[in-house]
């Protein structure tokens, strides 16, 4: 069957006399290319999965990821890791934060990032969302003096300024660790995103840009970091056959205070993941496509806030976020539920109980009890949704029409 005619197939319109209805999968992804099955299939044949389990000389499919990883996006070191999540709380250990401290992190984000802070045991600190889906700069500025550490979470692939960021942590000595679950590929100013903070941390989790089904990568231009992530990572005194780590040397004190806290990546992972890098470029510009097919259908309509964009930033649009400022609950529910018997699928940050992977800060009760009145406005505002590859722009352009339809319905 050919590319058309699935494309055909996902987005089958019924016309029922008064509405069309969406009957594509939300979280249906691309099939695995031919290259990936047969490097996931020359692994299997060899039977070493292990990430240090090589022949002699045998580089591995998990070295060589992180070696093409580092040099995708600029960084000297690399470690890949068993999930996103565990990259965060890995680059919390590594950067030395310990039981009991306060890290920074966004309010509007999802559980992994405020779970890999409790996880260790420190306490996270949520700063405000603004309109735009960015961290608060002023309120994080207000809160500097909790922490001198952030978790930055680039949440739904929203950069903030990161220039004026830069210069806030700058000066209030705040270290950064970039959560860039939905930002890789993307930019702000021409730099690569998860480059800037002290440590960048990435998800292969299914929905995320390469799809391993679980895993995670971790970057950082600091060497001692880099040798304590990958001793955390559970490299025993294997550290050297690392493909993107720092030199042996760096190692002398650390392997012994390091401890092993096993997330290693496998070989099998890797090389599914190396053929989808690749193509990460490609897979951008068609994601991008999309988000802008369903952002124009969007535009316009009465009552809801489409979120432009900065100049500096180059975004992935894997997802699509917009919002019904002000609207009341009941009639942000209206249009879920409308859109979600037409076939379209919205995830809704101001429900009052977790839903799937959708959850807010007042339902993370490992956190401390914050009071947070203007990100409470905008998070019952937010409306997100997936854009998988497996839509045609023709999906996109019938979905955001439904969207629309809905919203014009429920506001008038």
């Amino acid at each position: 069957m050919s590319g058309s005619d699935l494309d055909q197939l996902n987005c089958i319109v019924h016309n029922t006399g008064m509405e069309n209805r969406f009957n594509g999968n939300f979280t249906q992804q691309e099939p695995l290319s031919e290259d990936a099955i047969a490097a996931a299939v020359a692994v299997m044949r060899t039977g070493r999965l292990h990430r240090y389990n090589l022949a002699q000389d045998e580089v591995g499919e998990t070295a060589s990821l992180e070696r093409e990883f580092a040099a995708y996006v600029g960084a000297k070191y690399c470690i890949a890791v068993a999930s996103g999540g565990y990259a965060m709380a890995t680059a919390l250990r590594a950067l030395g934060v310990r039981a009991g401290d306060k890290v920074l992190t966004n309010v509007f984000t999802l559980a992994p990032v405020p779970g890999a802070i409790a996880s260790i045991g420190a306490v996270p600190i949520f700063v405000d969302v603004t309109e735009n889906l960015t961290l608060d700069l002023n309120d994080l500025e207000a809160k500097a003096e909790q922490a001198d550490v952030l978790m930055l979470s680039h949440m739904r692939g929203h950069l903030c300024d990161m220039d004026a960021l830069l210069e806030l942590c700058r000066a209030k000595n705040i270290q950064i660790i970039e959560d860039c679950a939905h930002t890789m590929g993307a930019k702000w100013n021409g730099r690569m995103s998860g480059c800037d903070g002290v440590v960048g941390c990435y998800s292969t989790q299914t929905y995320k840009h390469i799809n391993s089904g679980e895993g995670g990568l971790l970057v950082t231009d600091d060497p001692e970091v880099a040798a304590r992530a990958t001793m955390l990572s559970g490299s025993y005194m294997l550290f050297e056959k690392h493909g993107a780590g720092p030199d042996a040397n760096v190692f002398a004190d650390i392997k012994y205070d390091t401890p092993n806290v096993s997330g290693r990546m496998d070989h099998l992972r890797a090389a599914i993941l190396r053929p989808q890098l690749r193509k990460l470029d490609h897979s951008i510009a068609a994601w991008n496509a999309r988000y802008q097919q369903v952002e124009a259908g969007l535009r316009g309509v009465r009552g809801l806030t489409v979120i432009e964009r900065p100049q500096h930033e180059f975004y992935v649009g894997s997802s699509i976020q917009f919002l019904l400022l002000d609207w009341p609950s009941d009639k942000v529910e209206a249009v879920v539920h409308g859109c979600a018997g037409r076939g379209v699928e919205l995830k809704w940050f101001g429900a009052a109980e977790p839903r799937g992977f959708t959850s807010c800060y007042d339902s993370w009760r490992y956190a401390p009890k914050q009071s947070l009145p203007t990100s409470d406005r905008i998070l019952r505002s937010i409306l997100d949704m997936r854009l998988p590859l497996t839509f045609s722009l023709q999906d996109c352009e019938l979905i955001a029409g439904i969207i629309r339809e809905e919203v014009e319905k429920i506001a008038v």
